[in-house]
């Protein structure tokens, strides 16, 4: 009987209250299960000890999006090191002309 009036302690509300609602999981904090998940992004430098050169223009436009931003680590899945890399060689490549700051 106690466990059925028991108070969760973030709120003030029963559990009664919570499987009455249809909250009870938002206040566990259980995440919903989606249908899509991702597999484990691997570095292509740390994988194949490629070099990354500002030079190589067309390399590096796979890490810009159509508009010249830079792609996110999480999106193209280098790691932090190759990314912060990836990142000076676009802005050094930008500077010499090599690639547009912004597309046209």
């Amino acid at each position: 009987m106690a466990d059925e009036k028991e108070v969760n302690e973030n709120t003030n509300v029963t559990q009664e209250q919570l499987q009455d609602s249809g909250r009870e999981d938002e206040v566990r904090g259980a995440r919903g299960k989606g249908k899509f998940f991702s597999h484990k992004k691997v570095c292509r430098f740390c994988a194949n000890k490629g070099k990354i050169d500002y030079k190589d223009a067309d390399g590096l436009r796979r890490f810009t999006t159509e508009r010249g931003k830079i792609l996110p680590r999480r999106i193209t899945g280098t790691c932090a090191r190759h990314q912060k890399e990836v990142a000076a060689a676009i802005k050094r490549a930008r500077a010499i002309c090599l690639l547009p700051f912004v597309a046209d």
